[in-house]
């Protein structure tokens, strides 16, 4: 329980010292631009904790968690195919090279005019873009099990599903937790641009409406919201991390 308590402090002190700081730093402020902190979580009591709101966060993040899981299905499937076979792996690297040099950014006026401005062009995009990380990371992962390891499931008649499941993923689970986790990152960035462009709600569909309007504290708010659901999600991912890798930290502590 102490560690656990030493562990919250750690995390959480930098933060509330800034927040402080940006609090009486910017107390008086009269830069139109950067308004004082009170006025600015005012905004933000009045803009997302409003029904109006609340429906722009669940959009935001229903569009983040179906182009997230929908690529870490692929990025797992084909990860594994590939890494298991290098005849295929060889065929398929120039194509993946090519399509993960290409900005995902770009592929949101393409899918505009394929898709409309509706959910399915802005999921296509948050997939694309945070495909590569996770699906380069398992074929790594999967392609660098240990060779002793498979043969011990060889002598063991181990195969198919059951090897799948006993020897490969958890093998290559430290690399796809850390795609995941640049993975993550890339969801919510594209989540928020694709949002920018023709859209009809999202937090970043409404945080471009405050700019365009010059309501520069909702503007804000709308950026501190972001901050808080990235560090929500960066906190859940370590969770998730810490009971997938719990075996692989053990092994590394002895």
């Amino acid at each position: 329980m102490q560690k656990f308590g030493h562990r919250l402090a750690t995390i959480f002190v930098l933060p509330v010292v800034l927040f402080v700081l940006w609090y009486f730093s910017s107390q008086h402020s009269s830069n139109f631009f950067f308004p004082p902190l009170d006025k600015i979580l005012g905004a933000f009591d009045r803009i997302w904790l409003s029904p109006s709101g609340a429906t722009d966060i669940y959009a935001s993040l229903g569009r983040l968690a179906v182009g997230f899981v929908s690529s870490l299905i692929f990025a797992l499937a084909a990860g594994v195919l590939l890494g298991s076979s290098k005849v295929i792996r060889d065929y398929t690297e120039p194509v993946f090279e090519f399509f993960r040099a290409i900005p995902p950014t770009v592929m949101i006026p393409v899918l505009l005019v394929i898709s409309g401005i509706g959910d399915t062009s802005k999921i296509a995009v948050i997939s694309f873009g945070c495909l590569w990380p996770m699906l380069l990371n398992t074929i790594e992962g999967v392609r660098s099990v240990d060779q002793v390891l498979k043969d011990t499931c060889e002598v063991y008649h181990i195969q198919g599903i059951r090897r799948l499941f006993v020897l490969t993923l958890p093998a290559a689970s430290p690399q796809i937790v850390t795609g995941m986790r640049t993975g993550l990152s890339i969801a919510i960035i594209l989540m928020v641009i694709s949002e920018m462009f023709a859209s009809r709600n999202g937090i970043g569909f409404a945080i471009i409406q405050f700019q365009r309007t010059f309501s520069i504290p909702e503007m804000w708010s709308g950026i501190l919201l972001l901050g808080l659901i990235g560090v929500l999600l960066s906190l859940l991912m370590r969770l998730i991390e810490r009971c997938v890798l719990n075996w692989y930290e053990g092994l590394r502590a002895r």
